[in-house]
C-alpha cells in the first residue's frame, strides 16, 4: 500500500522560504516519477516539480518556479523534499505530493501537466504567501 505524508506547509511573507518534506511508502516500482502539485484557491491543480527516477534522476520544474524551487529525494529516507525560496503571493495554494508508478516514460509536459497519470497522492499541505 503507497502512502504519501506532506508536511511543512505554513505562512510565509513574500520574498521567504519553506521546505515541503513527503514522507512515501509502499512504492516497489523499480523506476517512478513523483513530485509536487499544487492547487491555488479557485483553481485547478498544476505541477510544480516532478522528479523521475530512472537513469538517475531527472527533474522537471513549472517555468513559474524555475529558479525558485528545488525538488529533491532522500532514498535512504524515502523522503521527497521541495524548497521554495523566494516566495511570492501567487505561490499560495495546496501542495500534494503525487506519484505515478504506472507510466513508463512522460514528456517533460506529461509529467508536469498530466494530473490524472498519477495513481498515489498524500493529502495536501497549504502553502500561505503574504505581501
Amino acid at each position: 500500500q503507497v502512502q504519501l505524508l506532506e508536511s511543512g506547509g505554513g505562512s510565509v511573507q513574500a520574498g521567504g522560504s519553506l521546505r515541503l518534506s513527503c514522507k512515501f511508502s509502499g512504492i516497489t516500482a523499480s523506476t517512478y516519477y513523483i513530485g509536487w502539485f499544487r492547487q491555488p484557491p479557485g483553481k485547478e491543480r498544476e505541477g510544480v516539480a516532478v522528479l523521475w527516477t530512472a537513469g538517475g534522476t531527472t527533474t522537471y520544474y513549472a517555468d513559474s518556479v524555475k529558479g525558485r524551487f528545488t525538488i529533491s529525494q532522500d532514498t535512504n529516507t524515502n523522503t521527497l523534499y521541495l524548497q521554495m525560496n523566494s516566495l511570492k503571493p501567487e505561490d499560495t495554494a495546496v501542495y500534494y505530493c503525487a506519484a505515478d508508478t504506472l507510466t513508463p516514460v512522460m514528456t517533460a509536459m506529461q509529467a508536469l501537466g498530466g494530473v490524472h497519470l498519477y495513481n498515489y497522492w498524500g493529502q495536501g499541505t497549504l502553502v500561505t504567501v503574504s505581501p
